[in-house]
């Protein structure tokens, strides 16, 4: 059980990095012209347009929440009065509000994928599998806080924070021990964010990385009425 837990949560991240990263890459050097979302809004406009708002609104919160949350030290926390119970809560509320918000958008988007029969036709294999494993992550994301409501000590959150710090410092084997004995809820939350790496690179999730910046310096573009 020991290896079994090194190799899922001390090894397979790298993994699923280096795949992430290099197939990342490559996909962008050889297929740039599949860098794209793909978008079906010529064929249907009105829920895309509902479930898109509310699905990246929380997304975007509930990403940043983790980047913020995990990654910063829990001594800094505490010296701006922050406990870990304290952060723990935030963190349930926060969390709660905006992936309700991230699930109402994905509930309407997965449905327009699969019962909307033009949607349906013109969409990939990938294009449902990346809608269904982002549904079952976020499920377990909400389900996560009311595991979390059984222990407001913030005990596993610490353990999770512990997780994370230790893999980005390259420390695996820590990080594999911090995350041992925390609910195998928070584990396949885990285990499963770190597959969404790993498709990353092979699905309509590559436009993530395509942020237009230069929009910010370029010209105005001129449009002249007839």
């Amino acid at each position: 059980m020991t290896y079994l837990n090194t190799l899922l949560f001390g090894i397979y991240p790298y993994i699923a990095l280096a795949i992430f990263v290099i197939a990342s890459i490559i996909r962008y050097d050889r297929e740039q012209y599949t860098w794209k979302t793909g978008s079906s809004q010529l064929l249907e406009s009105k829920e895309l347009k509902r479930g898109s708002r509310a699905f990246h609104i929380g997304v975007i919160m509930v990403l940043m929440g983790h980047f913020v949350g995990l990654l910063t030290p829990a001594e800094v926390w505490h010296l701006v009065g922050i406990e870990a119970s304290h952060k723990q809560l935030i963190a349930m509320g926060l969390g709660g509000v905006f992936g309700v918000i991230c699930f109402y958008g994905l509930t309407i988007l997965l449905k327009r994928r699969l019962f909307n029969p033009r949607i349906r036709a013109t969409s990939s294999t990938m294009d449902i599998t990346i809608l269904l494993l982002l549904y079952v992550q976020l499920i377990l994301g909400l389900l996560s806080i009311f595991v979390s409501a059984g222990h407001m000590d913030g005990a596993e959150m610490l353990k999770l924070m512990s997780w994370a710090q230790n893999m980005v410092t390259f420390n695996g084997t820590a990080a594999a021990a911090a995350i041992a004995d925390v609910h195998w809820i928070y584990k396949l939350h885990v285990f499963l964010g770190m597959t969404l790496f790993v498709v990353f690179p092979f699905s309509r999730l590559v436009h993530i990385a395509s942020v237009p910046l230069q929009y910010l310096s370029r010209n105005y573009q001129v449009v002249r009425s007839k």
